[in-house]
């Protein structure tokens, strides 16, 4: 499989409604260790994501610890994606300040990721051109060591 192809992909919502992947415990309230568990992020990772205002609010109990919902999981994959894409964490941040703000910021909000898609799209090209000259020079190794193979 190279870069570009894809294993097939169950097509997944990324809304709190969504009861189709696994949550750390089936319930709806995490502690950090459980999302930690769950994300691979870290408990640093999480704790700036909220300082900067990347998470939204999150629920603490009455001693102070933190506790994540269902929903607060499914924004944590999709700023995985956005990460995995190369978005910036400004731009991440600016995103979720919007999603806060309301419904009136849907154009805007529409206009950041369709910028970002295409920043995204030019890179997959890039990538694509790479993977040719590998590919290339791969092949030319393999048939340099085939012929020194015959002699």
């Amino acid at each position: 499989m190279t870069v570009m192809e894809r294993a097939p992909v169950k097509a997944r919502n990324t809304c709190a409604e969504d009861t189709g992947h696994p949550r750390p415990t089936g319930q709806d309230r995490y502690s950090i260790s459980e999302v930690v568990a769950h994300t691979g992020l870290t408990a640093h990772t999480l704790r700036w994501y909220e300082r900067i205002g990347l998470m939204p609010h999150v629920d603490r109990t009455h001693t102070g610890q933190r506790r994540f919902t269902n929903r607060d999981l499914d924004w944590l994959d999709l700023v995985g994606k956005l990460r995995l894409t190369g978005m910036p964490v400004a731009d991440m941040v600016r995103y979720a300040e919007l999603v806060r703000q309301g419904e009136h910021t849907f154009a805007e909000r529409e206009e950041l990721l369709t910028a970002h898609r295409e920043n995204v799209r030019e890179r997959i090209a890039e990538l694509r051109s790479t993977l040719e000259v590998l590919d290339h020079k791969i092949d030319v190794y393999a048939d340099a060591r085939r012929a020194s193979e015959r002699v």
